[in-house]
């Protein structure tokens, strides 16, 4: 019987943490893009891997940017998405 190596994942890291020259700013869309799921919602920080205080942040700038209309609510909002017309 042989034994099989162990899987270990990649091991995560605050993306804003690593690089304190990035901008956490809710007029940077194209950064916050990266956070969002392509239906609207704010991925969760363990499936990113953001520190606690930069998802806090993140989840802020993400809000601000939808209520500035640089970021959708949701797929209907979204200008990729294109309404089917019959």
């Amino acid at each position: 019987m042989a034994f099989r190596k162990k899987f270990t994942p990649k091991r995560k890291f605050c993306r804003f943490c690593a690089d304190k020259n990035l901008p956490l700013d809710y007029k940077r869309p194209d950064i916050l893009r990266d956070y969002v799921t392509e239906r609207g919602k704010i991925i969760a920080r363990r499936i990113t891997g953001t520190c606690a205080k930069h998802q806090r942040r993140l989840t802020v700038e993400i809000k601000r940017a939808r209520q500035m209309a640089l970021l959708f609510y949701t797929t209907v909002h979204s200008t990729e998405v294109k309404k089917k017309t019959v």
